[in-house]
């Protein structure tokens, strides 16, 4: 999915150079009849670097493109994106999409990462079908509940396994995931959770309820937090949650990304309520901005009022396309004063992008300007929570 690129260095590969020549002349071009000539062959290209699980040729150029032609770029990461996440090569009659299906959640236990029980996994796909998808979309769910850490890394690997997953719903089936050999999930106090799903429908049929003309985006989704969070709900024993609208795979994440910040930042004021038994007119929010080169991400340090020490922290990354003109902490301000907190603190200073040595935490900024580690008073009661939001 796009995100904030390095250069890197050395020259492109034959292929890099004809996925910038192609990306660059769709930037350019000035009709719908040109676009189609570019579109054609970009599909083609990218579905052959996809097959050759060639990820450094898809990375190369989009590198190149981020500096020297930034629409360009944008156009690229849009294809390869939109190639994934369709299944290249698995069927001539119809169309693949991978879907996912977000859960926003928090906990002050380990939020789970599980396979799903068939029975559930059943409920889902009528909550699914009724809801969110077209009529007569065929449907295959993956039997696994993924965290961030555990999805498909890279452009190829998604590819591969939207073309897997692509073909359980041509066979009317669902996937069994393998969880042998799979990635450890990061202990976070606020997470993301995903349910994959393909769908198959015959070309140039709609895949989503909203296509047809008596369906809208709004109520999907409030059907599907109703329903389908039901659903959810026990696959996630201890957790607060909230369901994302199931899109197609990188529009889905990228909204998971959204939500989550505002997410984590609620997630913190309850927890911090809750464990501290204290109101959150009595919690204080320090935000300031931390840099690398440029500046990466604002983060939030929560002390209680009348005591300097911060007892937890959020990170709020930037995304996309902001940066320092971006109005962030007018946003983060905001959402803290609809959670109850008035006692806002904006540090206008850079930060270094500072970890723990020891634990790897972030480290977040004091009232006096200082960037400490968080640390929860010593509590005689409940098992220790993870110490950040992610």
């Amino acid at each position: 999915m796009k995100r904030t690129r390095q250069k890197r260095r050395g020259g492109l590969s034959r292929q890099a150079e004809q996925l910038v020549w192609l990306a660059t002349g769709l930037a350019e071009s000035g009709s719908r009849a040109e676009d189609r000539y570019w579109d054609q062959h970009l599909t083609s290209t990218i579905d052959a670097v996809l097959a050759d699980d060639d990820e450094d040729t898809l990375n190369a150029a989009l590198d190149h493109l981020y500096t020297a032609h930034p629409r360009a770029y944008d156009e690229l990461a849009d294809f390869i994106e939109s190639r994934a996440e369709s299944a290249p090569g698995v069927s001539r009659d119809h169309d693949i999409l991978l879907v996912a299906a977000p859960v926003l959640a928090w906990s002050r236990y380990r939020i789970p990462a599980n396979t799903i029980p068939p029975a559930v996994l059943a409920n889902l796909r009528v909550h699914l079908q009724a809801h969110v998808l077209a009529s007569g979309v065929k449907l295959a769910l993956a039997d696994f509940l993924f965290s961030p850490d555990q999805l498909p890394q890279g452009y190829c690997a998604t590819a591969a396994f939207a073309s897997t997953l692509g073909r359980a719903a041509l066979e009317g089936h669902d996937l069994h995931v393998e969880t042998e050999g799979m990635p450890e999930t990061a202990v976070f106090l606020s997470d993301t959770r995903y349910l994959l799903a393909a769908v198959a429908v015959p070309k140039g049929q709609p895949l989503f309820g909203w296509q047809q003309p008596d369906g809208a985006r709004e109520q999907a989704l409030t059907q599907w937090r109703k329903q389908g969070g039901a659903c959810l709900t026990p696959l996630l024993p201890g957790c607060a949650m909230e369901v994302v609208l199931p899109e197609a795979y990188f529009a889905a994440s990228r909204q998971a990304d959204r939500d989550s910040r505002p997410y984590a930042i609620r997630a913190s004021v309850a927890f911090l309520g809750a464990e501290l038994e204290t109101p959150a007119a009595n919690l204080r929010a320090v935000i300031a901005p931390f840099h690398e080169r440029e500046l990466e991400e604002y983060r939030v340090g929560f002390t209680v009022r009348g005591n300097e020490q911060v007892v937890h922290g959020v990170v709020w990354p930037l995304l996309g396309a902001e940066d320092d003109n971006s109005d962030s902490p007018t946003e983060i301000e905001a959402v803290l004063r609809d959670c109850g907190v008035t006692d806002i603190v904006n540090l206008d200073h850079r930060f270094p992008l500072e970890y723990c040595d020891d634990c790897g935490a972030p480290m977040y900024p004091s009232p006096d300007g200082e960037v400490v580690h968080a640390e929860m008073p010593e509590q005689e009661h409940g098992e220790q929570a993870p110490r950040h939001l992610h």
